[in-house]
């Protein structure tokens, strides 16, 4: 444990010890100099009794402070608002930033919404309302309406009489951006910009008129994409006519990649890998349905074997190979589609048409498949001194590769192009897809040189 963790962990037990000692001057004193993140963290570690103590010597924009760092998927969140009285905590909301404010009411239930936004101010409820509306993962969802304009026709000295009456409700101050009379966006500045240029300078002289901005109906894949190719710290947001509507911030962006990451794990995995549970039933009921359906779809690979049961009885040999090919194509499988789906992720996919990528995967099964098949042809041959039959083992592993390999790439993209995400095309569905294929290919070239091979 470094110096930093032994001191925050002191700090965190003066604190339980000021609260059983109803000791308010020295709780504020010690938790107001720590960072919102470890205020996060307290409170998120003490029991109910505790925080309902915290409550009373807090106000509700101290609160609003640290609620603004907590993760708003966090399952106890709405625990938290449900044990804080009504008032306190429809106070606390109008405090916090509008869109932190926003993801953390879509986590009740409609009538609970409206009775908080019955009691805040009318302001911040109105606000909160023009956010509620918009579709989940759009920017729209994720922007926030504090922000700091300005117009073209102004001098820098008057802008940054603006900024220093803004800067504390918005968001951030790092771009200011500039509308025209009926707030379409015209325009951005940097902070730098006001800073460095003389007070009588005219903001339309020093402004940059190219303004890369994001749609409030934009996925926030794409917004986050726009991020990264940009290196933004804030894009603004506008409506069809380039009206103002809001910024979407790099914190917020972070979660959005957090979130999207996971979710692309998830369906790779065949199981929400955010739902962490030590209760095995409960663990067991969200990993059973895609099991169950999987297990229908190996019925499927399991009839096939049957059958070719008379196959494998007059030449049992084969059955010894049978796991090594169906495993193999499997492993490539699930590779293309990681491949796949990472390659739609970084939208790598505009360029290129999608025959052109078909074929690339294609190629690329082909290659791995056939050096992966002439390994094991040297590898059969040898050790069963039987070369007909490292043939048809290596041929079949190369076919099945190939097939494997343009399954993983090709039902993620289809997907893609049908609406759907791509990442649900998981990997253990893509595994049983390709036990089923390499079955049909292996028995098939098996039949063809079976007199070879027959008593091996």
């Amino acid at each position: 444990m470094d110096e930093n963790q032994e001191a925050l962990e002191v700090r965190f037990q003066q604190l339980q010890e000021a609260l059983a000692n109803s000791e308010m001057k020295r709780f504020r004193e010690i938790f107001l100099e720590l960072h919102i993140y470890e205020q996060g963290q307290f409170y998120q570690a003490i029991e109910e009794n505790q925080r309902h103590i915290m409550y009373a010597y807090l106000s509700p924009k101290e609160m609003a402070d640290m609620f603004d760092v907590i993760e708003e998927d966090n399952e106890h969140m709405t625990e938290y608002l449900a044990e804080m009285r009504p008032r306190y905590a429809a106070d606390m909301l109008a405090e916090m930033y509008t869109d932190n404010a926003v993801d953390l009411l879509n986590t009740l239930d409609k009538k609970q919404i409206a009775k908080y936004l019955s009691i805040m101010p009318a302001e911040s409820a109105s606000e909160i309302r023009e956010l509620l509306h918009y579709e989940d993962d759009t920017a729209g969802a994720i922007m926030t309406t504090e922000y700091v304009s300005i117009v073209a026709n102004q001098t820098v000295r008057s802008a940054m009489y603006v900024l220093k009456n803004e800067a504390l409700a918005a968001e951030t101050i790092y771009y200011i951006y500039v509308v025209d009379q009926e707030n379409r966006l015209v325009g951005v500045i940097s902070l730098r910009d006001l800073i460095v240029n003389d007070d009588d300078v005219m903001i339309l002289d020093i402004m940059s008129e190219r303004v890369i901005s994001v749609h409030v109906g934009d996925d926030q894949e794409d917004v986050a994409q726009t991020f990264r190719d940009y290196d933004f710290l804030a894009l603004p947001v506008t409506d069809y006519d380039d009206h103002l509507l809001g910024i979407v911030t790099v914190d917020d962006i972070i979660d959005v990649i957090d979130d999207e990451a996971a979710s692309d794990y998830s369906g790779l995995a065949g199981v929400n890998v955010e739902e962490v549970s030590e209760n095995p039933v409960k663990s067991a009921g969200r990993r059973l349905p895609w099991l169950i359906t999987l297990l229908f779809l190996g019925m499927a690979t399991a009839s096939l074997i049957s059958h070719y049961e008379e196959l494998v009885s007059e030449a049992s040999i084969l059955a010894v190979f049978i796991s090594l090919i169906t495993g193999t194509a499997g492993n490539a499988g699930t590779q293309s589609l990681a491949v796949a789906v990472r390659r739609l992720a970084m939208n790598d996919d505009k360029q290129n048409s999608f025959l052109r990528t078909v074929i690339s995967e294609v190629l690329t099964g082909l290659v791995t498949g056939a050096i992966t098949g002439l390994t094991i042809f040297a590898i059969v041959s040898i050790w069963k001194g039987n070369p007909i039959l490292g043939f048809v083992i290596g041929m079949a592993m190369m076919c099945a590769i190939t097939v494997a390999n343009l399954a993983g790439s090709l039902i993620p993209m289809l997907m893609d192009r049908l609406g759907f995400d791509p990442a649900v095309a998981s990997g253990p569905f893509i595994t049983t897809l390709s036990d089923l294929t390499s079955v049909l290919i292996y028995f098939n070239i098996a039949s063809l040189f079976m007199s070879h091979f027959i008593g091996s």
